[in-house]
This record gives C-alpha cells, sequence and structure tokens, in this order.
C-alpha cells in the first residue's frame, strides 16, 4: 500500500476521537488503509451477510465481541449499530477504539450525527490525488493516460486495464450499491441517467434537460443525481456568490470526482481517443476541479470552492477561497502555451478581485513548461499537486 495524503489527518483523529468515521466511495482504499494504520483493531466487514446478520439481529452481542474497540467495514449496512455504540464510548471514551468506514456519505453521516455526535471525527477519503497515484512503481505519465486511469487504487495496485476495472465498477455500483441507497426500480435507465451525467461533467447542472433526455421526471433526475452525490461518483460545485456588481449564474456545475469513470461512461477505452474528442476540455476540467477537492478535502477543507459566471458570459472554472484571498483557476487541456490562455481568467480576476478581496489567477494546462506572468500563472497539468491549496 502507498502512503496516502489522508494518513496524518487520519492518525490525528485517533489520538483525539473515541471513534473515527472514514466515508468515501466503494474502492476508495478505506478498508486498506484502516487495516494498515490501526493494525492492532480487530476488524469486521458488515458486507459479509452473516456479520451483517449478526450486528443488525443482535448489536450489543455483536459489539460485546470487540471489548478494546474494532474496525467497522460499510457500517451503514447496520443503521442502528452507531446508537448502540454510543453507550460503549460514553462508558469508556478512550481515544482511537472505534473506527467506521462506510462508502454512503448522507446515510451514513446522518447515522453519525445523531449517534455520535462530539464523540466521532468524521474525514472523507477520495480517489487517489495525482500526488498518490505517482507513488506507484507504474503509474500513467501522459495527461491523456492520467485522465483515462482515474485514481481508483486497485487499478495502480494491481496493474489492471482501467477499462476493464471500470466496468466491473459500474456494473456492481448499479446492480448492487444503488439498490442500497435508493428504491430505483428500472436500472437500465438509471444507468442511461449516469452516463448522460458524464456526457454533462463540467456543465451547469439542469435537472430538466437530464430529465427529459432520460425520459424521467424533474423530480425523479433530482433524486437519482443524489444518489450519486451519496455514493461520492458526483459532486455539484456552487456558484461564487460574493457580492460583485454583475448578476452572476446560481446554478452549480456538475462534477465528477474521478475522470477515469467519466472516460469509460463516454466510450472512451483508450488514451487516443482523448486526443480529439468533443469533451476533451471539460474531462481536464472536471479532473482539475477534482484533483484540488481531493487536496482540500485531504487538508480537511470541505468549502471554499466555486465557479464564476456572470450574464456577461465572463467565468472562470474554479475559484479557490481562503481568508480574503481567493486564487481563480481556468483549465486549458491546450498542450502549448500562449497568451490565449490567459484571457478568459484575467477577465474573471477583474471581477473577483474587488476592494478587499485579494485574488491570484492560474491557468492549469496540459502542457510541460511553466511559466509565471506579472497578474498570472501557468502551470503544468503535472505540477498541479505541487501547490498547495489548502
Amino acid at each position: 500500500m502507498i502512503p496516502r495524503d489522508l494518513t496524518p489527518r487520519l492518525r490525528k483523529a485517533a489520538v483525539q476521537f473515541p471513534a473515527v468515521t472514514l466515508t468515501g466511495p466503494r474502492q476508495s482504499g478505506k478498508s486498506t488503509l484502516c487495516r494498515a494504520l490501526f493494525p492492532d483493531l480487530p476488524y469486521a466487514n458488515l458486507e459479509a451477510p452473516d456479520t451483517r446478520a449478526f450486528a443488525t439481529d443482535d448489536p450489543r452481542a455483536f459489539l460485546a465481541q470487540y471489548p478494546n474497540g474494532a474496525i467497522i467495514d460499510e457500517v451503514q449496512r447496520a443503521p442502528a449499530l452507531p446508537s448502540y455504540l454510543q453507550g460503549i464510548i460514553d462508558a469508556d471514551p478512550t481515544p482511537g477504539r472505534w473506527v467506521l468506514t462506510g462508502s454512503q456519505n448522507l446515510a451514513l453521516l446522518e447515522t453519525v450525527s445523531q449517534s455520535l455526535a462530539g464523540r466521532s471525527a468524521v474525514l472523507h477519503l477520495l480517489p487517489l490525488a495525482r500526488s498518490e497515484v505517482i507513488r506507484f512503481r507504474t503509474h500513467p505519465r501522459t495527461l491523456d493516460e492520467t485522465l483515462l486511469a482515474g485514481g481508483y487504487p486497485r487499478i495502480f495496485d494491481q496493474g489492471i486495464d482501467p477499462t476493464d476495472w471500470l466496468a466491473a465498477y459500474v456494473g456492481t455500483y448499479v446492480e448492487r450499491d444503488v439498490r442500497t441507497i435508493s428504491n430505483i426500480g428500472d436500472l437500465t435507465a438509471f444507468q442511461r441517467f449516469v452516463e448522460l451525467c458524464a456526457g454533462r461533467t463540467a456543465q451547469l447542472l439542469n435537472y430538466a434537460a437530464l430529465a427529459a433526455d432520460c425520459g424521467v421526471s424533474q423530480p425523479t433526475a433530482k433524486a437519482w443525481f443524489s444518489v450519486l452525490e451519496t455514493s461520492f461518483i458526483a459532486f455539484r460545485l456552487p456558484a461564487f456568490h460574493a457580492n460583485t456588481r454583475k448578476r452572476v449564474v446560481k446554478a452549480p456545475k456538475l462534477h465528477f470526482y474521478d475522470s477515469g469513470l467519466v472516460c469509460w461512461l463516454l466510450g472512451i477505452r483508450e488514451p487516443q481517443q482523448l486526443r480529439s474528442h468533443p469533451l476533451r476540455g471539460a474531462i481536464f476540467e472536471t479532473w482539475t476541479v477534482s484533483e484540488i477537492v481531493k487536496h482540500r478535502t485531504n487538508a480537511g477543507e470541505t468549502t471554499g470552492l466555486s465557479f464564476y459566471r456572470d450574464s456577461d458570459g465572463v467565468e472562470a472554472d474554479l475559484v479557490v477561497e481562503r481568508g480574503g484571498s481567493a486564487t481563480v483557476v481556468e483549465a486549458k487541456s491546450a498542450q502549448t502555451a500562449s497568451a490565449s490562455l490567459f484571457d478568459t481568467a484575467r477577465r474573471a480576476h477583474e471581477r473577483i478581485a474587488e476592494p478587499g478581496r485579494r485574488a491570484d489567477t492560474v491557468v492549469v494546462y496540459g502542457g510541460d513548461e511553466p511559466q509565471s506572468r506579472s497578474d498570472a500563472e501557468l502551470i503544468p497539468w503535472s505540477s498541479l499537486h505541487e501547490r498547495t491549496w489548502a
């Protein structure tokens, strides 16, 4: 197992709280990380039917097996368990005894917030960031290979072809995980919906258009997108909302956490297909945004990200706010550095850098050579992880 960027925060939480709850998409490496960091704790996986039945039917006896604590994997499969764990923690609040993991964000967090408020730290483990991918002996070297491979650990750990692994992942997700999150009857229509969302990555989230194209109602489209959020497949990037002199777009943007999954859903199977694909720019934008999201999530920052678009058509792919300053980020998949790459970001900078708010400008591009201008930076895609975003 490679070192994960979240490790320091996970270790720190375990010496401060009686329990630690780690959420993230399935196959993001939660179990592997927890078992490696806490080797002395016994391990129970609630995905196993017999273990889940025991935890559900007799939670007191199940927890009594572990007088010194345990790692309990996929704890959302036994929703009542944290309520019984509350009494055990109150009786012995020794830090680091209990580690809970789960791959359904909303369901698990609701349970934890109700039963373990103040008793459990909550952290999120997303797919690998580029800073983690390059720790594998064999990893993608080119931008197209990187976009296609995505960031699920097993692809790199076992040297699996991303296309094969992601096909199995999508099949398992649709056939099994979706049923446990929501009562979706037509799984074929739902998979079509996921594919349509992939085709709209880095675009404004328009439920009406998604519903029409998928042949479902708008409330159904909203509910189905909530399923994607709950299982850490996709997320909404909010619009920039600070006071400006311009009318700004209020709808959020749709993004996926993993560019490899987007590529697979769009039928992209080889890196060469990306070179002339009409959605190459959108995929690169999603990769850039998700990389910064991962960086900040690993550092404990879950807010402060938005995009800018106003009524004049001026836009920025990402605005990173920290204190009283902001960084305007534009993603350009072009491989050749040119002055024109800065045009869009500079216009957005003028709108965002108002009195009292300092703003920097960064353009992330598909080339290899960094450039520093008087008012902006050009960062190669392969160096994105070297900058501090939190």
